[in-house]
């Protein structure tokens, strides 16, 4: 090849746009309006694409561990990144987001709600279901039940309880009035208009709602340890506050 030849071909190689990545990511449901705004600024900045799979954690946890293809898993309590820690499939982790749990109700303007030990919770249901997700399984309703078992509401309400899959389908239970009440955390409610927030669990009552973020032993390209660096970052920090999450320190 003559040197001009060469000298056009190097060029064109150096025009190039370097090659985008994509980030996989398994994520809680109750993650999705928040972290679908977080991956779009990442997007935006970085050029990198970010495919998010949304479910329980619980779900999420046992196809990562069964050999699911997910680059980065963010769970909605740590025991599930344990177990997937303890399957030796995670290179970094770290504590990042927090949430509060919330008894919400059909309709924008029901009553408010003083809930304690003396609550009257079968008494509100009249006949009708408690929304929840998977009480024994999915990070909400095992939230939630601890909750109520520990202001003793959970045996008169417990034959009452409809079981979702997953936090966002709790709350769409009630946002469509096939449920009249529904415990779900605080950052869900705002995904439904047609909801309202009736009254927030004591703290005391419930275990501390942490999400952890997981580094997968999958991760193999620069962009994944990008957004997972990115989710602890200035620019995350806003959107998860603004959608109701708290940071971690």
């Amino acid at each position: 090849m003559r040197p001009s030849l060469l000298a056009a071909a190097a060029l064109t190689l150096t025009a190039l746009p370097a090659w985008a990545e994509d980030v996989s990511v398994f994520a809680a449901a109750s993650l999705k309006n928040a972290l679908d705004e977080v991956a779009a600024q990442f997007t935006k900045d970085t050029g990198d694409t970010v495919t998010i799979s949304y479910a329980g954690s619980n779900a999420l946890a046992k196809q990562i561990i069964q050999g699911a293809p997910a680059d980065l898993f963010l769970s909605a309590n740590s025991e599930w990144v344990d177990e997937v820690e303890k399957a030796g499939l995670v290179m970094a982790r770290g504590d990042i987001l927090g949430n509060r749990l919330v008894l919400i109700a059909h309709g924008a303007n029901a009553a408010p709600v003083q809930i304690g030990t003396d609550t009257d919770l079968a008494g509100l249901l009249d006949g009708g279901k408690l929304a929840m997700a998977l009480v024994d399984s999915v990070p909400a309703g095992q939230y939630g039940k601890a909750a109520l078992e520990n202001l003793g509401l959970w045996n008169n309400v417990q034959a009452d309880v409809a079981q979702s899959d997953n936090v966002r389908a709790a709350l769409a239970l009630v946002a469509t009035g096939e449920a009249p009440y529904g415990i779900v955390y605080a950052t869900d409610a705002t995904a439904e208009d047609n909801v309202t927030v009736v009254g927030e669990f004591p703290a005391d009552s419930y275990p501390t709602i942490t999400y952890p973020a997981a580094l997968l032993r999958g991760a193999a390209d620069d962009a994944d340890r990008a957004f997972y660096d990115a989710l602890s970052g200035g620019a995350a920090d806003a959107i998860f506050q603004k959608h109701g999450f708290t940071v971690t320190d």
